[in-house]
């Protein structure tokens, strides 16, 4: 009579993700999205210990739509140079990673594209950090 039964739970998360997107830098959707493919490798790992398939599938196609079509498709690699054209390849790389652990049920590569999105998220988040002290250190000498 009301229509479909509705977690809310996944309700409550879906509109503080639309809330933090929405208020969000260019910087800041960036890392949001190295969260978004750490927690889909993750949920990943878990299903793949459980014996999940279909959820690990789901949770690795995921984690590579984030990673190949959000910071991949990012890059600027006419501006970005070799940085930008090493990220590239990277992303590259970590799909091909996911899409053997999928097929393979391999944990070591998701545990390796894991640990490969922490490195480059922690770089991204010091990066993020030390541009906003120059700007705050230049604003309050303005």
């Amino acid at each position: 009579m009301f229509g479909s039964p509705t977690n809310p739970v996944n309700a409550y998360k879906t509109v503080g993700i639309e809330t933090a997107v929405q208020g969000a830098s260019p910087h800041q959707l960036i890392i949001l999205l190295f969260e978004g493919a750490k927690q889909a490798t993750i949920l990943a790992q878990a299903h793949l210990q459980k014996g999940e398939v279909g959820e690990k599938g789901l949770a690795i196609s995921k984690a590579i739509d984030i990673i190949l079509n959000g910071l991949r498709v990012s890059l600027n690699t006419d501006e970005g140079g070799e940085l930008a054209q090493n990220l590239y390849a990277l992303y590259d790389y970590m799909g091909r990673r996911l899409l053997h652990a999928n097929l393979h049920n391999d944990a070591a590569a998701l545990d390796e594209v894991l640990g490969l999105l922490s490195e480059i998220q922690g770089a991204w988040i010091a990066i993020g950090d030390e541009v906003e002290a120059k700007g705050t250190t230049s604003g309050a000498a303005a």
